[in-house]
């Protein structure tokens, strides 16, 4: 004999079905670098070791940089060299652009309103390509415009045509890939900059839904999170010391992690992906 039906059962919403990867795909999206060139080459050896195996019917595994190489650490200049060197060679490479990106293009654009840069990790940046940052209480209005310039002088013109180049997002599948997070309220295509890049409480603390489970880095945190509306990946490189990414394949996730101990130590293999 059946037995009814209770009423929070009849009456409660129904689950969407889990988020999908593009089939015969394989995608990875790679947390807040933050002038790590370190750890950042040593997930790049981690992918490449798996490009091969990864490689589906679909075509070539599928890497999304999710913003926030710059700042902070102390290889902002050679993280970026990194980016541009082709690696990991194997995959599709799609670069985001974070705060920090913005926040760097504003300053060297113009310095005087966009002091504040430095304080949030862009006086590291400067020191990676050989400037000196100014003394932040005492410097004069001329010492900022003249630090600028120097900046200018000192970013090679394929740097700064990355960071230009920048995108806003990627979609792949039931995936939205976003620096920061997303406004449920509007559609992927029309978000605010202010929120791609920005946004952060308002995003996390949500219960509404969006339209894709959304993959972003922007706020770290000890360890990566996921649930079914987003997969957060910054584990606070710059200073915990570990670089975190997510590998997704249909409707699984699986994050992976390189840290500072990897230098002095045997990496693990690359299908053995660390596990939070």
């Amino acid at each position: 004999m059946h037995k009814p039906m209770s009423l929070l059962r009849m009456f409660a919403p129904a689950q969407p079905p889990p988020a999908r990867f593009p089939e015969g795909r394989v995608g990875y999206a790679v947390g807040d670098i933050h002038g790590r060139a370190d750890l950042l080459a040593l997930l790049l050896d981690r992918l490449e070791a798996a490009a091969d195996a990864d490689r589906g019917a679909g075509g070539e595994p599928i890497v999304v940089f999710l913003g926030d190489y710059v700042d902070r650490g102390p290889q902002s200049a050679q993280v970026i060299d990194l980016l541009l060197s082709g690696r990991p060679r194997g995959f599709v490479r799609r670069f985001l652009r974070g705060n920090h990106e913005q926040a760097m293009l504003a300053f060297m654009a113009d310095p005087l309103p966009h002091r504040a840069w430095l304080m949030q990790g862009g006086s590291e940046t400067l020191l990676s390509y050989g400037v000196t940052p100014p003394a932040p209480v005492y410097a004069l209005e001329a010492d900022w415009l003249e630090v600028a310039a120097q900046l200018r002088a000192a970013v090679p013109p394929v740097h700064i045509a990355f960071l230009e180049g920048l995108e806003r997002f990627a979609e792949y599948g039931d995936y939205a890939f976003v620096h920061a997070g997303v406004d449920a309220a509007r559609p992927l295509h029309a978000q605010a900059e202010a929120d791609l890049y920005w946004i952060r409480e308002r995003f996390l603390n949500s219960r509404r839904r969006f339209s894709h489970l959304v993959v972003h880095g922007h706020t770290p945190a000890e360890r990566p999170y996921a649930d079914q509306r987003r997969i957060g990946v910054d584990t606070g490189a710059y200073a915990s010391g570990v670089l975190t990414a997510v590998r997704l394949e249909g409707e699984g996730h699986a994050f992976l992690a390189v840290s500072e101990k990897e230098r002095s130590a045997a990496s693990p293999p690359a299908d053995q992906p660390v596990q939070f």
